[in-house]
């Protein structure tokens, strides 16, 4: 299966979550923050969106970091996926 994201939409995937702290503590499952950084898997076609023209200015492989708490959660085929907004999309990651 594929994701194929409408819109102004994006699919990303996010990074692991760091097991260890820089110190070298190493983390329960429970205290790991979720990373904001992800990959861009999918990327919508963009044109008109609530009435104005978009543009997308991400595209697949970038690695951007996101608003955290933006998008929706999806698993599919045993991957977890966020689809989230273009707008909600911070910078990329070069």
């Amino acid at each position: 299966m594929k994701l194929v994201p409408l819109g102004d939409r994006v699919v990303l995937k996010q990074f692991e979550a760091e097991e260890t702290t820089k110190s070298g503590i190493i983390l329960a499952a429970k205290s790991q923050e979720k990373p904001q950084q992800a990959e861009v898997i999918a990327v919508g076609p963009g044109g008109m969106v609530d009435g104005k023209e978009v543009t997308m200015q991400v595209k697949v492989g970038d690695k951007v970091i996101y608003s955290k708490y933006a998008g929706n959660e999806v698993k599919l085929d045993d991957e977890e996926y966020i689809i989230v907004k273009q707008n909600d999309i911070l910078a990329i990651v070069e």
